[in-house]
């Protein structure tokens, strides 16, 4: 299969897809991979490293992607991007769909495109192995993040996490106990912070308490437990997950105003729409804003700036996909992994998730009867 490994047009977006190691694997296996040139400079992969490991380097965006049956990226594509897709292509990337504009949906379907959403591939368990393999380094980063804008340099308030001899530590709140928000509460406990978690599910919040000896404090989300925790908070972190979905707005912008001076707030939700009424995305060149005297962090790709260490983590978890897809068909891999199913948007141009149809006003089908359907075809 002609695999395309593309160079992320976002700004800022420093990742690439897949790693030169990973190419040679595809290569290994008698498929063919382009990589737009330049796509791995800024992650410290050089067109050459790609070139040792069997790829072939294509000096333009139109060419890796009309080159492509399947096409690699890490960020949702652009309208350019979309433009640029031949009909019938499959895309695996980021989609998030439910906050994506109409017209890039309608794209997919005009277009006949097979989208793929990694953010939603599922594993036998129920899991989601290439979200969580970014989650992980992002719920790490919130508290590194947070306590530099903390600091007097960043506007903060001039205060060090873990406290000291006789100075209590910050106290960090995170809502959701998911990957992200327990990497989140891992780092930040490693440091010495009042943690404060939150999880509608009480198995999880159970699990968090024993593995930490009791020694965090958990509630269920009830709106005034909520208030109650955002009012001491130094440091918020969203960490929401609604699969595919919008996450709801747990914090009110009423709650935001009862905050600390100079606290911080960190939406890791917010590639999906946020879960802070006051939160709005924003980007690594301009990362923060001040909303009723709090810094609001909102960058979507947050592990953009930790480039290398992302990819390798996106990659060593994206290979298996793309092996399946480029060695068995696109049809065979969705029939027999269920898991892999679970992550099509659409199915050569047919809505396959709710999140679509419900913002297009149309009927779902089930993606067994798109299968059977095209099977009649």
């Amino acid at each position: 299969m002609d695999i395309g490994i593309a160079k992320e047009s976002e700004q800022l977006e420093n990742r690439v897809a897949l790693t030169p190691a990973c190419a040679r694997a595809l290569t290994n296996a008698g498929h063919t991979v382009y990589l737009e040139q330049g796509a791995g400079e800024i992650s410290g992969f050089t067109d050459q490293d790609y070139l040792a490991g069997g790829a072939k380097i294509v000096y333009s965006r139109e060419e890796v992607f009309l080159r492509s049956k399947l096409m690699l990226k890490v960020r949702p594509p652009s309208t350019d991007e979309y433009n640029t897709m031949p009909e019938g292509q499959i895309v695996l990337s980021s989609f998030h769909l439910a906050v994506a504009p109409i017209e890039h949906i309608k794209m997919l379907m005009e277009k006949k495109i097979t989208a793929i959403g990694f953010e939603v591939i599922e594993d036998d368990m129920g899991n989601l192995p290439v979200l969580v393999s970014i989650s992980e380094l992002a719920g790490q980063m919130s508290i590194n993040i947070a306590s530099y804008h903390l600091s007097n340099k960043a506007g903060g308030r001039g205060i060090l996490l873990g406290g000291a001899a006789g100075i209590p530590p910050a106290t960090v709140v995170v809502l959701g106990a998911g990957t992200l928000g327990m990497s989140a509460v891992r780092a930040a406990r490693g440091m010495g912070c009042n943690i404060i978690l939150f999880d509608k599910d009480i198995n999880k919040l159970r699990y968090a308490s024993e593995l930490y000896q009791n020694q965090i404090t958990t509630y269920l989300p009830f709106e005034q437990n909520i208030e109650k925790a955002v009012k001491a908070a130094d440091v918020l972190i969203g960490a929401v997950l609604v699969r595919g979905e919008q996450p709801p707005k747990l914090v009110s912008e009423e709650m935001v105003k009862s905050m600390k001076p100079k606290s911080v707030i960190i939406d890791a939700s917010i590639d999906q729409g946020g879960c802070i009424e006051t939160s709005r995305p924003t980007n690594w060149a301009n990362p923060t804003y001040l909303k009723h005297n709090v810094t609001h962090f909102c960058v979507p790709n947050m592990t953009s700036n930790i480039s290398r260490t992302a990819t390798y983590a996106l990659s060593n978890a994206l290979l298996p996909y793309v092996l399946q897809i480029a060695d068995n068909g696109l049809e065979a891999t969705v029939r027999g992994d269920m898991g892999f199913a679970c992550g099509i948007y659409t199915y050569h141009g047919e809505p396959a998730k709710k999140v679509i149809t419900s913002r297009l006003g149309i009927n779902l089908k089930s993606l067994k009867d798109i299968l059977e359907t095209g099977k009649e075809k």
